[in-house]
């Protein structure tokens, strides 16, 4: 599907929202996490033109989404550098998908920390063999092209790690792609699962480090690992690299894991 027609009949006007072809970006019963949560960030910034560019997004996956929904926006504060945004998608009447959005002017520098580059890592994405076998949600299958991120034998934890690129030609600005990417690998808890059962992700915060990212090739490094599961829930740290090196996002996310 193309990725431009997902988000085509978003206008930034609240109201309902017939989606093209969504069966290609569903996982399960529900909108893919990712394409949701691109809907629900094409809503703020097509509602609000000129704001200042995307830092950091809190994202509530309250319910299914499918391919027919309300979408709303709204400013919740807007200061000199930082305007603070919301927006949700409806289904049926409910809020499916509740978005908080933090976009901020840049400032002078009054402290520099580098992002350290991952662990063991794997050499550029054609170094590495496609992931070609194995099950593999639908939706990943359609759009996106993986290869391997870990070398295999390895004690790899509860750690699932991916080079990922979208797998057709887009014109997605930088930051779109990233939230669009940013939820593609399974959990690190499904390396921990004693037994098979579905999952489910509750909810998705991240900071955006290079809003202008352009990685050579589209490859981006995702990783998802766990750092604590019990209880049914596993709380993971998910992290993006571009193809030289340098981290892009950092996030958490809430994973319901049953069975």
């Amino acid at each position: 599907m193309s990725i431009a027609s997902l988000i085509e009949p978003i206008s930034g006007k609240p109201g309902p929202v017939q989606l093209l072809r969504a069966q290609e970006w569903m996982q399960g019963r529900t909108l893919y996490g990712g394409a949701s949560a691109l809907i629900a960030y094409t809503m703020a910034v097509r509602a609000f033109p000129g704001l200042p560019c995307l830092r950091a997004g809190q994202i509530a996956f309250v319910a299914p989404v499918g391919d027919q929904l309300a979408l709303e926006a709204e400013i919740v504060r807007q200061g000199r550098n930082v305007t603070q945004v919301r927006s949700a998608i409806r289904c049926d009447g409910k809020v499916a998908l509740s978005a908080f959005w933090v976009f901020a002017e840049a400032r002078p520098a009054n402290a520099r920390v580098a992002a350290p580059a991952p662990a063991d890592w794997p050499g550029p994405p054609e170094a590495n063999a496609p992931v070609a076998s194995g099950p593999m949600p639908d939706f990943i299958r359609h759009n996106f092209e993986l290869r391997h991120g870990q070398a295999r034998g390895s004690d790899r934890g509860a750690v699932v790690r991916r080079w990922a690129r979208l797998a057709e030609a887009h014109d997605l600005d930088p930051v779109s792609t990233l939230i669009l990417m940013g939820d593609v690998m399974p959990p690190g808890a499904m390396r921990a699962m004693e037994r098979p059962g579905p999952i489910s992700s509750v909810n998705w915060s991240f900071n955006l480090l290079d809003p202008d990212s352009r990685s050579p090739g589209g490859w981006y490094l995702a990783e998802n690992a766990s750092q604590h599961a019990d209880a049914g829930y596993s709380s993971e740290r998910l992290r993006m690299w571009d193809a030289e090196g340098r981290q892009v996002l950092d996030g958490l996310q809430c994973v319901a894991v049953f069975g």
